[in-house]
């Protein structure tokens, strides 16, 4: 049985000093005074030194370990921290850090995300996704790539599960620099419910029912509208990380794919950030994909940015994918074969099979050694090959706008044409050449579109350290400072 509520704790009174009198009176003669003069300066001298030093909290998960995976700490442990001047007690103290407002983080029954990465074998009916889920959602270290990339960088490469959204957001919430202890001193509110674990549980299953797909944001809606801070707002001022796409969530009849979630009653105001968003739904936007990069500082991103802008490319272009031969006149179908009609000038990536599962360096090769990127639709219009192509500093090309252009505005270039190439699909259909559409562009304009992917690594990743890169905003910056933005807009009024 969930709790009914989930209120902050109490402040602690203020100490009674109406006796004082009743007190032995200090005397500079008296050498208890000299004693309990030396005990005060070194408290305060202790209170200083406790400032500098920052407070951080973790989720930790270790899949092989007999301990819990997963510890999220609770508002009541996390008061007592702030009683010793943490980092997050200074924030409150310093407003001018956070001229957005800040942030509260609802302490969720774990019933809503530590359990399910606890039981992670139950994730997924054909393999563990629990070794994908560790290291706090980057998944296991690449060393694979160690003969790819630089060395200085193998640290900064993970190999990151497209789905890992929820955990990396979470992890990052817990430490973000304008999180407060004190829901009263908050502008927006996080829920931490991993929507996108709890769905995708039953997805594959084949005796799972709609009710199945339901429950855990049935019961997470229950929850949320019993808290005192959801309804002052009807929920307009909240906020969550789904890590999938929308459509996962929008089933309209019990036989369809997903669960119903999105159209759920409850969910209506909540700012939902999303790997693939509904272009059309106010609440929903568009979020980048996790990739296998995460880097820890400014000059890590750095090193990155000059490695792949002087990289030697040797291919005009590239299709990394699979075929889908459930669907009629399948687009990816033809780009492969496009491609192996032109080999001298595309280098294909078949992922048939496992080839570009994580653990390989095929892909990131590819995408090194390339110019341009073929970038059609996946199974949906968007594909986290997007930015794992953006990431190598391969230019994309895209057939669909609603792939990039109308999904992720926060976070890429405003004109589309600086950093990418636009082809219509149906001339591709029809016999238009892509090698012709790429070879047209001088080495000057390969050049500009290329130093502007480069420049936009650091807005596309997702950043190692849970406090954030210092000097650097990465995506989960922008994303949670767009959102901060959306509530202060509406300026209190929370009506329709």
């Amino acid at each position: 049985m969930l709790p009914n509520s989930n209120n902050p704790p109490s402040k602690p009174k203020s100490p009674d000093f109406s006796d004082r009198k009743n007190s032995f009176l200090l005397s500079f003669h008296n050498p208890r005074t000299w004693l309990i003069l030396t005990l005060l300066l070194f408290q305060i001298l202790l209170l200083f030194t406790l400032r500098s030093h920052p407070f951080s909290a973790y989720i930790t998960f270790h899949p092989h370990s007999s301990s819990p995976p997963l510890s999220l700490p609770t508002e009541s442990s996390a008061a007592v921290h702030a009683d010793s001047s943490s980092t997050i007690t200074q924030v409150d103290n310093v407003t001018d850090l956070c001229p957005l407002g800040k942030i509260y983080v609802y302490d969720l029954p774990l019933f809503f995300n530590a359990e399910l990465i606890q039981n992670c074998n139950e994730l997924n009916p054909w393999i563990s996704p629990c070794e994908a889920l560790s290291n706090d959602g980057f998944g296991r270290e690449a060393t694979a790539l160690s003969n790819s990339i630089p060395e200085s960088l193998i640290r900064s490469w993970y190999w990151t599960d497209q789905f890992a959204l929820e955990l990396i957001y979470h992890n990052r919430m817990l430490n973000y620099r304008c999180r407060t202890l004190e829901p009263e001193l908050a502008a927006t509110f996080y829920i931490p419910f991993y929507a996108g674990l709890a769905v995708g549980k039953y997805l594959f299953k084949n005796n799972s029912s709609a009710k199945d797909r339901d429950l855990h944001c049935e019961l997470l809606l229950n929850w949320i509208q019993n808290q005192t801070y959801w309804k002052r707002t009807d929920g307009w001022d909240h906020f969550i990380s789904m890590g999938r796409i929308s459509w996962d969530f929008r089933r309209s009849k019990d036989e369809d794919w997903g669960s119903s979630c999105i159209y759920m009653t409850g969910m209506r105001n909540i700012t939902r950030l999303l790997i693939e968003k509904n272009p059309w739904d106010y609440f929903d936007i568009g979020v980048p994909y996790p990739t296998g990069f995460h880097p820890s500082t400014a000059d890590d991103i750095s090193q990155w940015q000059n490695f792949v802008r002087h990289r030697e490319r040797k291919t005009l272009f590239c299709f990394a994918g699979a075929t889908r031969g459930f669907i009629k006149n399948d687009f990816r179908g033809l780009l492969l074969n496009h491609c192996y009609s032109e080999s001298d000038s595309c280098r294909v990536l078949d992922c048939a099979g496992s080839k570009c599962s994580n653990g390989t360096s095929e892909i990131m090769e590819t995408f090194l050694d390339s110019d341009f990127c073929l970038q059609p639709r996946g199974d949906s219009f968007t594909r986290r090959s997007i930015f794992d192509c953006m990431v190598a500093g391969s230019i994309p090309v895209f057939f669909w706008k609603r792939t990039a252009y109308y999904q992720y505005e926060w976070f890429l270039p405003g004109e589309p044409e600086s950093y990418s190439v636009f082809i219509d699909r149906y001339a591709v259909k029809n016999g238009s050449s892509i090698k012709a559409v790429l070879e047209n562009f001088s080495k000057e304009e390969v050049k500009s579109m290329r130093e502007k992917v480069v420049e936009n690594i650091a807005k596309i990743v997702y950043g190692k350290p849970n406090d954030g890169i210092n000097g650097v905003k990465d995506a989960f910056d922008i994303a949670v400072e767009g959102v901060l933005k959306r509530i202060k807009r509406h300026g209190g009024d929370y009506k329709w």
